[in-house]
């Protein structure tokens, strides 16, 4: 018994200082999120990122209407992203459905439903969101290696009706993604740089 509950100890441990270990420093977390919000909203913006446990906390108050997320650790993948603060209650409740393994249009369902509830306040005009994804940041130059920005305007109930957009992807160009929907956005996708 005792044997199995020290290996145990010792797996958690080394799966603790290897989360630890993948977490830049909070002021690179800090330079690569704000680098998703357009560049003169990024000196005041706040930024949520991650501390030596992998857990998100607030890295940065902010002194403006945005809140950037830092790249998350547990993730390959390099993506950092920043909204307007009036859409965190819903970000952070998708954050947290998808810490308890709810993905996909499921997690979509919830949400949606807890706005239309009243549990998650929503705001009834546009709010901003952008995406920045890419190969890394490093650190010394600032840059993200192959970036690509994409832009995601929040506009809760929206129907091709009341936008007159598709709800069709359109390459380059804005289109409708979940329709009469809380979480209804206008999708806005510029073309990738071909190598």
């Amino acid at each position: 018994m005792r044997t199995t509950m020290t290996l145990l100890l010792t797996g958690l441990l080394a799966a603790g200082s290897a989360v630890a270990a993948n977490i830049p420093p909070a002021d690179e977390q800090i330079a690569a999120a704000i680098l998703a919000a357009p560049e003169k909203r990024r000196a005041e913006a706040a930024v949520l990122g991650y501390n030596a446990e992998g857990k998100l906390v607030t890295l940065r108050e902010g002194k403006n209407d945005m809140i950037c997320l830092a790249d998350d650790p547990k993730v390959e993948a390099f993506s950092v992203a920043c909204y307007h603060k009036d859409l965190e209650p819903f970000m952070a409740r998708g954050r947290e459905l998808q810490e308890q393994g709810v993905t996909g249009n499921k997690r979509h369902e919830i949400r949606g439903k807890e706005v239309e509830d009243g549990k998650i306040p929503m705001p009834r005009e546009s709010r901003a969101l952008y995406v920045l994804i890419g190969k890394g940041f490093d650190p010394a130059t600032g840059q993200v290696a192959e970036s690509y920005l994409r832009w995601v305007i929040y506009a809760p109930f929206a129907t091709p009706e009341t936008t007159g957009l598709s709800t069709d992807p359109v390459p380059g160009g804005p289109w409708l993604m979940n329709p009469g929907t809380a979480g209804a956005h206008i999708m806005i996708n510029p073309p990738k740089e071909k190598k």
